[in-house]
């Protein structure tokens, strides 16, 4: 969540309500918030001093507006960039692929291959995986609980075939645009 609140400063300075707001507009699409996860990680990027407090309302509620700073960028620049992987793939593509814009266009071919390296391993980790159970001896009273397993692992390999392909087109069309083509 702390580098898609980086990404947003890049666009402008921003409230936690103003957060909120985005987040529920469409960022709720990979990642859900609260006002209190919001403020958490507000409070480890103020920490972290990767954003700081632009202005503050005078009053009891004291209003803050953040902006991200120098160290804030360069996170967010090597957060973009940074392998995708790990068993929750969407909550690492989604993100970056929604923020892709605010990359100078030679890098965002970077990330889409960052990106689909991640599906293909996890992929392929997968596909191991149930190649191993094929031959797997299960006793009786556990076949049907197995049938199940094997039905999710069969929806993961989907999952991620999905966006293998997804992401492939997605490339294509980046490339086409990056060479002028539509």
């Amino acid at each position: 969540m702390a580098h898609v609140i980086l990404g947003l400063l890049l666009l402008g300075d921003q409230t936690l309500y103003g957060f909120k707001k985005q987040f529920e507009s469409g960022i709720a699409l990979f990642y859900s918030s609260s006002v209190g996860s919001l403020k958490r990680a507000l409070d480890q990027l103020l920490a972290l001093g990767h954003i700081e407090v632009a202005h503050q309302e005078e009053g009891p509620r004291g209003r803050k507006t953040y902006r991200i700073t120098a160290s804030g960028r360069a996170e967010f620049q090597q957060w973009m960039r940074s392998p995708v992987a790990g068993s929750d793939l969407e909550t690492g593509a989604l993100p970056r692929t929604y923020l892709l814009g605010l990359l100078e266009p030679s890098a965002r071919l970077e990330v889409v291959d960052q990106i689909l390296a991640g599906i293909e391993d996890g992929l392929g980790g997968l596909r191991r995986l149930a190649a191993s159970l094929d031959s797997a001896a299960v006793p009786a009273q556990f076949q049907d609980v197995f049938d199940h397993q094997l039905a999710t692992l069969d929806y993961g390999i989907a999952s991620h075939e999905f966006a293998q392909s997804w992401f492939r087109d997605y490339r294509a069309r980046i490339a086409a645009t990056k060479t002028g083509k539509s």
